[in-house]
């Protein structure tokens, strides 16, 4: 590592070590604000949340600060352009919405009442996902004092939303009816976390979200058994047979279509992931499940973060209660969900499921199936030179080779990549130990100031690699 380098990271260091404790102190007010989306009780506090966000940000130093409100709750846009015209723009994401809590759900303390025990902060929204925004503000400060500058080496725009925990409804009709001044060149979603304190990652990937739920009908009404049994259709036993044919013995969908446009792992993908410390006996513990399964060929994780699956959420027909009750059905119900990645478009996993389920059913048994709103994929090439910003900023901060993860799940993320056709990079130092939508939600606070170390190197770095965004 060069000299400049060494002196770069002990000057971001410093800062962010001498300004420790009032990041922290302005983080706990924000935390102290119950700004729960999914109740309407906490309406006012989301609001507050966002307009403190709001004062926060100007006090940072952002010119351009502004609360757009939405049909539920308000999201906060923040714009500070570069000195240099010719500099990249880039988008952060985060929200400023927590998920429900109170006392009695075990918590040690109030979730609204930060307190720091053992170098961790416990509060709602600690991790998830105040504290990993908030660690913006002041990597943002110790990249202006460290370098000198009066304004950022990229342009900078943030959109913190106030709906990820009830789901993002009013997520993408917002950054459509904002695309203009959302527009960048990269962005930098920090909602999400890495492999473990001692492994740094950056995640590369997300995937998508299909659902159904498809509803069968038979005789009019349930009728007997003995009277009519093995005469007529049962729509009970078709939507058994329905979920037994949704796999073949190899563990892949058996749509016909399903693996259109899929983005296979490559060697080098499949060789990063097994150098992370994986232990399988332990995942089954957290996932308390007994054994592993999936489809052929692939590692547990390759088919939790880069593999497209089909799962049974519920299925349902016919007497439920206690002792016997000797009826045909008259109705039964599955509702499905396919986890997309890369090169998967959601609208033809839909056609393509919509087209397969009628062959399956038998003369007699009629059907409805009903479509949510899906989530797209996204995924971010290793060798993209916005990622590689990010994975040298997260190397100086921690000092350590920095892995590559996925994340099975899926979010917002893909709305951003998809309306504005920008990488999405994730950013994130959160941990598993952290308990997001769990009692006693803390944060490691020495991450969370890597975070900001991460934060204050990564600005320069992509105005100096990414100076011509392609």
């Amino acid at each position: 590592m060069s000299q400049h380098v060494d002196n770069a990271v002990d000057a971001v260091r410093t800062y962010i070590a001498d300004h420790r404790t009032a990041f922290l102190d302005d983080l706990s007010a924000w935390l102290r604000i119950p700004s729960v989306s999914a109740q309407p009780d906490h309406a006012p506090d989301v609001r507050r949340s966002a307009d403190w966000l709001v004062a926060a940000l100007k006090d940072t130093g952002f010119p351009a600060t502004e609360v757009w409100d939405t049909p539920g709750a308000p999201a906060v846009y923040a714009e500070w352009p570069s000195d240099d015209p010719d500099a990249p723009t880039v988008l952060v994401y985060g929200h400023h919405d927590v998920q429900p809590a109170a006392r009695e759900d075990g918590w040690n303390s109030d979730p609204f009442e930060p307190v720091v025990r053992d170098g961790r902060l416990y509060a709602r929204g600690a991790a998830d996902d105040k504290g990993q925004v908030f660690f913006h503000t002041l990597g943002l400060r110790a990249h202006l004092a460290a370098t000198g500058r009066t304004s950022p080496a990229v342009h900078l725009k943030l959109l913190i939303e106030g709906e990820e925990e009830s789901g993002s409804p009013h997520f993408r009709a917002l950054v459509e009816q904002h695309a203009d001044r959302l527009a960048a060149d990269a962005v930098i979603v920090s909602d999400t976390g890495m492999w473990s304190e001692d492994t740094p990652t950056v995640c590369t990937g997300m995937r998508g979200l299909a659902e159904c739920e498809i509803r069968l009908y038979g005789p009019d009404q349930d009728i007997h058994s003995g009277s009519f049994g093995g005469a007529v259709p049962n729509p009970a036993t078709a939507a058994a047979r329905l979920v037994a044919a949704l796999h073949d013995e190899q563990g892949r969908v058996a749509v016909p279509g399903f693996y259109d446009g899929v983005v296979e792992l490559t060697d080098r993908e499949r060789e990063l992931f097994a150098r992370l410390p994986f232990d399988e006996e332990r995942w089954l513990r957290t996932a308390k499940s007994h054994g592993t399964g999936g489809e052929a060929g692939y590692s547990t994780l390759e088919r939790i973060w880069a593999r497209p699956t089909a799962e049974v959420n519920g299925i349902g027909g016919g007497y439920q209660g206690p002792g016997s009750k000797t009826i045909i059905p008259s109705s039964a119900m599955v509702k499905l969900s396919f986890r997309l990645v890369a090169g998967q478009d959601p609208a033809h996993i839909r056609d393509a499921v919509a087209a397969w389920v009628p062959g399956r059913l038998p003369e007699g048994v009629r059907h409805e199936i009903t479509f949510s709103p899906a989530t797209r994929p996204c995924l971010t090439p290793l060798d993209h030179p916005a990622l590689q910003s990010v994975v040298r900023a997260m190397g100086r901060a921690f000092d350590k080779p920095v892995l590559f993860t996925r994340e099975g799940g899926s979010g917002p993320a893909a709305d951003l990549q998809d309306v504005l056709g920008a990488p999405v990079l994730f950013l994130g130092i959160s941990v598993p130990s952290d308990g997001w939508h769990a009692p006693d939600e803390k944060v490691e606070l020495d991450l969370l100031l890597k975070g900001a170390e991460t934060s204050a190197h990564l600005w320069g770095d992509l105005a100096e690699h990414w100076r011509h965004a392609p």
